[in-house]
């Protein structure tokens, strides 16, 4: 429905894109449905609600652009079926976790020229599980990663932790390269417990995109960096921005290293002592109920 929207928006007609999905869950599949009858837009989302991986109800499709939020880290998902399944062309993804078995569906339904765009947990940028790293070299090394985005925590009502969005692109502009940004410490907090991005976060974002497609980029320390795939094969394949990006160069403060280090060191002896002080506290308050430590 967004990407209908963005296609009106910039003088396109909201006919001329084809919609395609699949859902395992029968009420969000209606759902879904229904979303899309309400607002006009011709969707195939198959005959019916059906698992992705077991039973691709769009078995030929190649699509110009994907967009999807797959299940984190998803379990088990009948992985001992699809041994061999062509899908697979880097590497069958481990029965205990799905995230590699996304990424590759995502692929094998790409067009050239196509762009996917997904989010997922963290732990699928390093991991060496099940033959994941192997796979996630393969698949860096067929120059399919376009961009890295690390982003804060708190953004989904369901979830808190960080997560990152992948972007992998079928003929590259930039190609032998791949943007990393660090935009962990970007959005605000809406209430105690959720984070959102304004507009003029998403526009820089977009802007750093857009730049490194361009190659006009410039990197910037702590935020955004452009990285070859030999830079890539010395961190092991291993995609956290933050290995990329370096460390956010902080102003000088004025103050002397050796008056600086003399106040710290002072200060940190008055906490060690006060941290005595408290030890001795909480364990006299447990001799008091009978435990003793």
């Amino acid at each position: 429905m967004q990407s209908a929207k963005f296609i009106q928006a910039h003088s396109g007609r909201r006919g001329a894109i084809s919609v395609y999905g699949q859902e395992a869950n029968a009420d969000t599949w209606k759902m879904a449905k229904m979303n899309m009858a309400i607002r006009g837009i011709d969707a195939d989302f198959g005959p019916y609600h059906a698992d992705t991986f077991t039973n691709d109800l769009h078995p030929t499709l190649k699509a110009d652009f994907i967009l999807a939020n797959p299940p984190f880290n998803y379990h088990p998902w009948n992985q001992e079926k699809l041994l061999g399944d062509v899908r697979w062309k880097y590497g069958t993804p481990p029965a205990g976790n799905a995230n590699y078995a996304w990424i590759q569906h995502m692929i094998h339904h790409l067009a050239p020229g196509g762009k996917i765009g997904l989010v997922l947990a963290n732990g699928a940028l390093s991991t060496q599980s099940g033959g994941e790293g192997e796979i996630r070299r393969k698949i860096i090394e067929d120059d399919l990663v376009e961009g890295i985005i690390a982003m804060p925590t708190q953004l989904f009502y369901s979830v808190t932790i960080p997560v990152t969005l992948w972007f992998i692109t079928k003929g590259k502009q930039q190609k032998g390269k791949t943007l990393f940004i660090d935009a962990r410490k970007m959005g605000h907090m809406v209430d105690r417990k959720h984070r959102d991005f304004s507009d003029e976060d998403i526009q820089k974002l977009a802007d750093t995109f857009e730049a490194f497609r361009n190659g006009t980029l410039e990197d910037v320390k702590g935020f955004c960096a452009a990285a070859t795939l030999p830079d890539i094969a010395k961190q092991d394949y291993i995609l956290t921005p933050g290995r990329y990006v370096g460390i956010e160069e902080q102003a000088d403060d004025g103050e002397p290293f050796e008056e600086k280090m003399t106040r710290l060191t002072s200060e940190l002896s008055e906490m060690f002592a006060k941290s005595h002080e408290l030890e001795q506290e909480i364990r006299k308050k447990l001799g008091a109920i009978g435990y003793e430590i």
